[in-house]
């Protein structure tokens, strides 16, 4: 059991020390190169995070005063480190030498009281930059006096003030909002720095600067507590700047000066320093902001071109738009299928069109193919843009369109339904038309109607002179005489009283006309002068009450004729006459 135990233990601490990260960062040391040059002279120098039980290794390979075993008491620096992942490549690392100063920005003069550094803050300083693709920091490290004699050459170092980001470097989408991380820990370097200052954590500065081919702009400043008259910040940026744990009256102290910018746009992109102000003390690091956007691609003409057999197809259109930046965007077109089969580049003229801009900021541009001549070996086959650009994945993005050369293909079930479709609809536009037509038809047949029987109602109601001619019924038109008057020359019109007349005539035969009957008498005459009334009736009945207006100059019609059972003696209806022979 205790070898498996020690086995257990040395993995144990395998996995400890693989996960802790690397216990050294190998630095440049970067200084002037003195003398009035402006060369900088570089010497390799190194950071000891951890040591074993045994010490520091030792380093004969360096100078013993730029061999530093650092001292965090922050953990600020050691924590990012023990984080950063074993695959990733190597941190870069610089240093440079330190001199605690005032702020110089006018704006940042109340953070320290005094112009002169005091004496708590003497000695050797350095400066650390490490950057990665993970993080990027900054520390301050203050040196002791001499190095380390035993039991290797080594200098001590303790970390004062870490100024530390996790987005080292960001790319944004156009229009989206931009967080750019910032955090920093302050410890006194000494007891009597601490016990100089009141208790809690000192007051503090946040700057943010954007520098962008060749140009710097101050974006924002900030002094929590002070109440320090600062410059407006830009571009709507807001930074929250604040001590995240003051209830530590000597420290260490965590603070954060996370900054956000609201739809990133494409001049807002370039290096963002964030420096955090402390009496006498600073520190700095630089985060880069990249904006893009991935580029929209459509092909015209879509999804289909036509071709005739040894003419060319339609020059293809390939619209490339709304993308950003316009640095490594490529068009490239390709053909799936044709003579050769399989995926080939495709063969003909083309070119590139201009960049165009828009108002926020992305391009456009379009890409331009002329097929060559068409065979039947094109059918089918398939012309493809394919765009590739920085923020798009490794294959890009395309877009294709199918040649079909005329001839060599039937009708498609899409032919079919679609020459179904036209056909219902044109039926069913036949069919609304036509319901369209009967309607009018119908309205314009009521409309002529109800003219024929007002001009009948005033017809019957004028007064008609001894002789003239009256017998018009109202489904004819009445033009100033009647448009048949065979018809009324052919029967006799007789009065109310002629059915008296008619029995008489029907009695004495060849006698000679009845009483106010019908010349010749007779059982044929009487039947006639029946039906005639009969049918003077029906039409009077259907003029309805408009002959009887009392608004027409004539006089109005008597009532109707009394039936064979009622007394002769009853008034009768003048006798319309038929109009003579001409």
């Amino acid at each position: 059991m205790k070898p498996l135990s020690l086995l257990l233990a040395v993995a144990l601490g395998l996995l400890t020390t693989v996960s802790a990260g690397p216990t050294t960062i190998e630095c440049w040391l970067v200084e002037d190169a003195g003398k009035g040059a402006l060369a900088l002279t570089k010497r390799p120098a190194a950071l000891l995070l951890r040591q074993g039980p045994r010490g520091p290794p030792p380093r004969p390979d360096l100078d013993p005063k730029l061999y530093f075993s650092v001292d965090d008491p922050t953990g600020a620096l050691k924590a990012a480190l023990q984080r950063y992942p074993p695959s990733a490549p190597a941190p870069h690392c610089e240093m440079s030498r330190f001199v605690p100063l005032p702020a110089s920005a006018s704006w940042a003069s109340r953070l320290a009281p005094e112009r002169s550094c005091p004496r708590a803050l003497d000695g050797a300083w350095l400066m650390v930059s490490v950057s990665s693709s993970v993080f990027s920091l900054s520390s301050l490290l203050r040196l002791q006096p001499e190095p380390q004699q035993e039991p290797v050459l080594i200098t001590m170092a303790t970390v004062v003030l870490t100024v530390l980001t996790h987005t080292p470097t960001s790319r944004i989408r156009l229009g989206q909002d931009a967080m750019l991380d910032l955090s920093f820990t302050y410890m006194p370097p000494t007891p009597e720095a601490a016990v100089s200052l009141a208790p809690g954590p000192p007051p503090f500065g946040l700057e943010w600067r954007r520098q962008h081919q060749g140009n710097g702009q101050l974006l924002l400043a900030a002094t929590p507590g002070l109440g320090e008259q600062v410059p407006a910040a830009q571009e709507g940026a807001v930074a929250f700047a604040a001590w995240d744990d003051v209830a530590e009256p000597w420290g260490p102290w965590t603070g954060n000066g996370t900054f956000w910018l609201p739809a990133v746009q494409p001049f807002q992109e370039g290096t963002y320093l964030a420096t955090v102000h402390l009496p006498y003390l600073q520190g700095q690091v630089a985060l880069e902001l990249s904006v893009h956007k991935p580029p929209k691609v459509s092909l015209k003409p879509a999804p289909l071109v036509w071709a005739a057999p040894g003419e060319s197809p339609p020059e293809l259109l390939c619209l490339v738009s709304h993308f950003y930046p316009a640095e490594g965007l490529e068009v490239e077109w390709e053909l799936r299928g044709g003579p050769e089969g399989g995926f080939q580049k495709a063969e003909g003229q083309r070119w590139l069109s201009g960049l165009s801009h828009h108002s926020d900021g992305s391009l456009s541009l379009s890409g331009h193919l002329q097929p060559p001549p068409a065979t039947a070996k094109h059918h089918g086959a398939r012309y493809v843009c394919r765009v590739h650009h920085p923020s798009l994945p490794v294959s890009g993005r395309s877009a294709e369109v199918t040649v079909e050369v005329a001839g060599l293909s039937g009708p498609s079930l899409e032919d079919g339904v679609g020459l179904f479709l036209s056909a219902f609809l044109l039926l069913g536009l036949i069919k609304a038309l036509s319901w369209v037509v009967a309607y009018l038809t119908t309205c314009k047949d009521s409309k002529e109607k109800r003219a024929s029987r007002e001009v009948a109602a005033n017809a019957g109601n004028a007064r008609t002179p001894a002789g003239a001619q009256v017998g018009c019924f109202r489904s004819r038109p009445l033009g100033g005489a009647c448009e048949n008057p065979a018809w009324i020359r052919s029967t006799a019109l007789v009065a109310w009283g002629g059915d008296a007349g008619g029995r008489g005539g029907k009695r004495k035969g060849r006698e000679g006309p009845g009483a106010g009957g019908v010349v010749g008498g007779g059982v044929r005459k009487s039947r006639e002068g029946d039906a005639v009334r009969d049918a003077v009736r029906d039409s009077v009945r259907r003029l309805g009450p408009e002959t009887h207006s009392t608004s027409s100059p004539g006089p109005a019609l008597p009532p109707p004729a009394p039936s064979r059972s009622e007394p002769e003696h009853r008034a009768t209806l003048p006798v319309l006459v038929p109009p003579p022979h001409p």
